[in-house]
This record gives C-alpha cells, structure tokens and sequence, in this order.
C-alpha cells in the first residue's frame, strides 16, 4: 500500500483543486538503509528505505513501544531515540517542541514532523509556544512505526529538515482488527508549596478492516489529566529592608537563573485539560497499481489553567496581590503576577491529508499528495482583574487563533531506467505551499462568558514556498554508492500586520521573497557484509516565519516591530558515520557539524524607539555565525548473557557555539542555548517468557543555558535548564492472547529539575488492553 509521503508543500490555488486539502514533504532513498533503530526493527520497512531517502535514520515499532515504554501519549514513542528530547511539560503538554543533534526547544522551525504525509509542524512560528507540533492530531493507537531522519540531506524536504524529520507512519489494516483500552496514571510532585498527587485518565479504541480494495481504520483518545505547576510567580529580593506593606508569610526563598536571590510566592499556570482525538485512514485501491488514500485527524483540547498562592496574612486569607512585606522586605504585586496564569483555553484542530501513488514497481512511479490543516477554534480567556475576584468575574481578554493554518502540495516520480537496484534510480518532484497566521485580542467586560469587545492587539501575516527537486541514487560499484540531489525554492512573505491600541501601533509589513538552490549529496561505502560508510553533506535554507517577521516588542511606553526583513538561515551540514550491523544487533558512529549564517535566534539589541533614538530589548535577530560539532555512539545487542536480553542506548557530545555576532558581541564564544553538551539514554528489556517484557530505562542531561550569551548562571530553577538523570521501570504481560496489562514508573528515583519549567516528578502509569 502507498503511504502519504513529506515534503511540505501547497499553494492556495493549487490546493483547492486538491479537495482544500495539501501535505508534507516527499522522499529519496539511497540504495542500502541507512540505519536500523536502536531497537533493532524487523517489522514493516521504513520511511527512508520507502522513499529512497540517504539520510542517517532511527526507528521504532509500535510493538517496541508498547513492550518497552509506559506511553500515554505519542510523544511518549519518542523518548529513548537519539537526540529526541520532547519538552513534554506534563501528560497532555500541548505545547512541546523537540530537541534535535543541533538545536533546542526553542527552535521548533528546525524540524519536521508529519503522519502519513501531513504536516503537523507549526511552521507559523519558531518558538516552543503556538509553533509547538500539533501531536495531539494523531492517536497513539493508530501508529504503525515512527521514523526520525537526521541532518538535510534528502533533496524532497525543505530547509526545516536541517535538524530532523520525523515520519509517523500509521496503521493500514490487512483485516478485520479492533480494540480498547483504559489507563491511569498518578504524579507525585513535591516542590515549595505544592504537594500533590495529579492524577491522569485515558480511554481509546479503534476498528479497521480491509473489504476488498477498500481498506479502513478509525481511533478515537480520550486524556483527562491534572498537571503540575508550569510557571512560578517570583520576585528579586531587595537589599534594602522596609516595613511597608502588609506582613505575609509562606514565600520560598530561591535564586533565579541570574543566580540573585528571590522570593517564590506561588506556583503558576497549573492546568487541567480534557482532551479528545479521532484519526481515520480510508485507502482505496483504483487498481493493482494506484491506490487512492484519505487521512484525517481531529483534536479537540478545552484547559482551565489556576494558581496557588504560598502568600497568607495574618487572618490566614490567601493574598494574590497589593503591598506586602515578607521578612522584612517590602513588594509590590500586581493584579497580573497571579492572575495573567488563570485561563480558559478552548481548541479544535482539524488536518486531512489526500494521496494518489501508483506502486507498479517499474519504469515510473508517481505519488501526489495534498494536505491541509486548519485551527477551526483557539481561543484563550484570561481575567485583567486580581484574584481572588477575577477567579469567578471581571474583565479581561480573549486572544484568538482562528483561521490560522497551512496548506501543502506535492508530486514526486521515480524513475528506474535500469531496475530498482539498476546504475541509476532517480527521483523528482514539486512542491508548494502556504502559512498563515491570525491573532487578534479582544478586549473583554466578563472574561469568563462575555462576546469580544475591541481589538486590542492583531498580528497577521502570510508567507509561501514552492519548490522544485531532483535526486540521482548513482552505484558506482556493488560496494560504492553516490546520492546526489538539489532543491530549488522560491519563499514570498506577505500581508503582515501589527496592530496595537496601547501602546499605539499600526504597521502594515513590506513583502519579500528569496530564491535559493541547496545541494545534497551522500557517498556510502559498503566494503565487506554488515559494514556501512557514509559522508553526507547538505546546504539547507530555513526561510523565516510568520511571527519571527511580525515580532513586536514594548521598549518602555513604545511598541515596535525590530526587522520584518529578517534573512533566511543558511545551514551547512555535515556527517561522517561508520555503521556495523550483526544478526542480532548493530553499532553505529556518528561525528556531525553544522554551520549556520544569519541564524534566527532571539538576543538583545537596539530597537528604534523615535527619530534617531534606540533602546535596547530583546527579539528575534539574524547572528552572523552558529557552528555545531559532535559525536554521536548508538549500539543495541539481543540476547546480551541471556536469551530474551535486550539492550540498547545512545550518547552525543555537542560543542555548539556562537561564532560572530556583529549586533551582539557579548554572545561570541558562547554555548548556544538550550543545547546540552552531553546527552545520553539507555534501555533493557528483558522477556523471561513470550508473555512477559520487563524494562528499565534511563535518561541524561547536561545543563544548558537559556540565554545566547550564558548569563543564565544558575540552572536548577525557574527559567533555568538544569541537568538531570531520570529512571524509568515498565512492565507489560500478555494475560490472553486478547488481553495485555501494563504497570511502570515513570522518575523512578522522583528527579527534580527544571527545563525552563517544573517536570513532573515520579508517576505511576498502569493501563489494560483488548486487542481482536
């Protein structure tokens, strides 16, 4: 059966031909596989060996993971693959970017992720925020295997990919098949004035059949869950002491991650979500050759966020806001401190997806392929009043996202003039597509239940791309293979705006467009049975998005818009690895680098604030030069001592550094941020008879920093990302051949540590499945 492929792509018109639907990106394969998952992968063939794609890869099954992680959702895959780290804050985060070998949360734009061809990155943006990838569109259930490609070397997907791609693969019924399961999970967390026991439920079940050419799967989630506090309200500590203000007592005292001393009075933004996802697949075979396919995935998120202020007074009333003295100390606190964290957040997303591929295996073969993605509904309430009076009433905000979305468009061929396995298989195709951006803020009199008011802040903004591709897989020899390609694309930025009623601005934003060519080519060397050697390089251009364009930011009593004519990153990468695979297990050796020009990344500098005036403040800028340099060691072994012993892990050693920043000198030298030196994890999984799989996992970390120019002293705190080794226990038992029981510990040894937020500390997760 085809599956819906990436490369992103799609514009307007062409996408309304298309049913209003468009899709990601599409795919190259060079000749051998490039790798096989740390888990050693039997099962269904990869996104990589599919396509014909010479790019580094990691892979897991769906059966992988449910025999070795406690997952609950499906970021949860994603945990032990090198260098995917997922700031998933809590079960249900929806705003959880991932790490790659090169970049770190905050650079959601420097990655992929699409399930059976559409795209679920927010390329709106490039921040771990609203750009977040829209995980929650694709059921755990209905995951058939997950592929994760490193580096931009495959000429099929655009610039994002200079940091990876990630291909969800999911389930395409031979037969009747159903199931349901039930799960609960509870999180112990202990941090200042928070002791709590969060709890987390989740219903699914799915059903598909094939009835002829006629194929169909349908998965329905449920996730209820309760979560730790985000976010903290602090305030520095001043040197002087006062007797101003009204006595309180139950503050923390801390130091933030500029390592001066602080108060913590209350933890933030802790969220109750309610969350509810169908996917279906519908594929239709036209005729032994071409086959028709439709993906679709809904997901609907409603969120109430609260607070918890440690602050009493004497009568032992809650106190959120007003002059108060804590030990001698006098603060001020805004009605904002506490109640900016209390919201009501309500979400419908829909994305569908439509192919047409023939599989004839011949001369040619085609593949076209259509997404689109839209935000039906996202609209978030906060009070402006303080608390406790704005918990019930009061005015306040709506700020919305709807009518925010994109579009993609594909068409890729594959030419065989000598045979799959001939001198030359090429492969080609198109691509386009089409973001946009709306996000106005009302003004509201009931923040709760009231009808939007007055604009009172609107940003938009739109940009697109289309592509053109072609890629050569050349054997040299039997031993000797050569993958060259190149990609060809045109970027347009347009109809921004940025409006503000106070303080006053009204911008409309100038269009711009680039034209860039970017090269690939891979050479891989297998000399003996078992033994792969690969040099890649690859030129990526990763065009700015919407919001790093149509950023704004308050300079005292004046609101900007910096640069709306930021440049294209230029990425340059490199990898040279040495792989060794065994009937039982493999080894693989990776040394990387990557240089980007103009990098888009958010530091200080000078902002017009009048005629000849500056000021400095912090937004989103070009830096003249990153470089990244690594080493990555990935192994697994089967039947290690024992028969039914499995291990595998993986470490990386990263050194990523600014190299010239003409606008902000002080970065030059520095680590990047959010980007750890070491990281590493490790599995075994231990099956002591076929009904029984036993696992225990670890993570680590290295501290990194949040700011590009490592002031960020102090990391084991609010705002601060600290290191951290975590232990994770699961355990799973096949009671019949119809029922499966899970029970595993997720921080098992309770680690607390922050990455820029809180993490949850030990939780149990248990779950029972029926499966026909």
């Amino acid at each position: 059966m085809p599956r819906l492929q990436a490369t992103v792509g799609a514009s307007p018109l062409a996408l309304a031909a298309a049913l209003t639907l468009a899709s990601p990106a599409l795919a190259t394969e060079v000749a051998p596989p490039t790798s096989l998952a740390p888990v050693t992968v039997t099962a269904n063939r990869s996104v990589p060996e599919l396509d014909h794609l010479p790019t580094t890869t990691e892979s897991i099954t769906a059966a992988q993971v449910a025999d070795t992680i406690n997952s609950v959702t499906i970021e949860d895959a994603l945990r032990y693959l090198p260098n995917v780290l997922i700031r998933q804050r809590h079960i249900g985060d929806n705003q959880d970017p991932i790490t790659t070998r090169t970049s770190g949360v905050g650079a959601s734009a420097r990655s992929l992720i699409y399930a059976d061809g559409v795209l679920l990155s927010a390329l709106i943006g490039n921040n771990n925020g609203i750009a977040s990838p829209k995980w929650g569109l694709v059921t755990p259930d209905a995951v058939s295997r997950i592929d994760v490609l490193y580096g931009p070397f495959a000429a099929a997907y655009p610039g994002n990919s200079l940091g990876s791609v990630i291909e969800i693969t999911t389930k395409t019924p031979t037969g009747f098949e159903a199931s349901a399961e039930v799960q609960g999970a509870g999180q112990f967390f202990r941090k200042y004035g928070d002791h709590q026991t969060l709890g987390t439920s989740r219903v699914a079940a799915s059903v598909g059949d094939r009835l002829g050419r006629f194929a169909f799967r349908a998965s329905y989630n449920h996730l209820e869950s309760d979560a730790q506090p985000l976010t903290y309200a602090t305030a520095v500590i001043p040197a002087a002491r006062s007797t101003a203000g009204t006595p309180v007592t139950g503050a923390y005292v801390d130091a933030n991650r500029l390592g001066a001393p602080i108060q913590v009075m209350g933890g933030t933004a802790i969220a109750n979500q309610v969350q509810d996802s169908v996917t279906t697949r519908l594929t239709y075979d036209l005729s032994p050759t071409l086959t028709a396919a439709y993906t679709a995935g809904f997901f609907r998120n409603d969120e109430h966020d609260t607070v918890n202020s440690y602050l009493r007074n004497a009568a032992g009333a809650t106190v959120y806001a007003g002059a108060v003295n804590i030990d001698g100390r006098a603060y001020t606190l805004s009605s904002a401190v506490f109640s900016n964290s209390v919201y009501a957040l309500e979400e419908d997303q829909l994305a569908q997806g439509l192919s047409l591929a023939s599989h004839t295996g011949g001369l040619f073969d085609f593949e076209v392929v259509g997404t689109r993605f839209d935000i039906l509904k996202s609209r978030q309430r906060i009070p402006s009043g303080a608390l406790p009076g704005a918990f019930t009433s009061g005015p306040g905000s709506v700020v919305s996202l709807d009518d925010t979305g994109w579009m993609t468009l594909d068409a890729k061929g594959t030419y065989r003039p000598f045979g799959e396995t001939g001198a030359h298989l090429v492969t080609f195709g198109a691509h386009a597509d089409a973001f946009k951006l709306n996000n106005p803020r009302y003004a509201l009199t009931d923040w709760i239940a009231g009808s939007p008011g007055a604009t009172t802040t609107y940003s938009r903004g739109r940009t697109e791309q289309q592509a053109l591709w072609a890629q050569d897989i050349w054997r040299l020899s039997p031993t000797l293979t050569a993958t060259v390609g190149g990609r060809y694309e045109h970027w347009d930025a347009y109809d921004g705006l940025n409006f503000s009623a106070s303080p006053a601005l009204n911008t409309r934003q100038p269009t711009q467009g680039a034209w860039r060519f970017s090269p690939k080519g891979v050479l891989a060397w297998k000399p003996l049975a078992g033994w792969t050697f690969k040099s890649s390089i690859g030129v990526a251009y990763r065009f700015p998005t919407v919001q790093e364009l149509y950023q704004s930011v308050t300079v005292g009593s004046i609101l900007a818009v910096p640069n709306p004519n930021l440049r294209p990153e230029h990425a340059v990468s490199g990898e040279l690895s040495a792989e060794r695979a065994w009937s039982n297990g493999r080894v693989r050796l990776s040394l990387f680098g990557e240089n980007i020009d103009d990098a888009l990344i958010s530091q200080t500098g000078q902002v017009a604030t009048g005629p000849g005036t500056f000021a400095p403040a912090s937004f989103v800028q070009n830096v003249d030069r990153v470089r990244t340099r690594g080493v990555e060691l990935v192994a697994s072994q089967d039947d290690v001592l024992v028969k039914g012993l499995e291990l595998s892990g993986w470490i990386t050693y990263v050194d990523a550094q600014t190299v010239r920043d003409r606008a902000f000198p002080a970065a030059v030298g520095k680590d990047l941020p959010q980007l750890p030196k070491l990281r590493a994890s490790a599995l075994a999984t231990y099956r002591p008879t076929p009904r029984l799989a036993l696992t225990l996992g670890a993570r680590y970390s290295d501290r990194s920093f949040a700011t590009i120019d490592n002031t960020d002293t102090y990391a084991n705190t609010y705002q601060g990302f600290g290191s951290f080794f975590v232990a994770d226990v699961h355990a799973r038992y096949q009671f019949t051949p119809h029922i499966s029981g899970d029970l595993g510990i997720d921080n098992l040894n309770d680690a607390r540590y922050f990455l820029f937020h809180p993490f949850p500390g030990r939780t149990v997760i248990g779950s029972l499945k029926y499966t026909y």
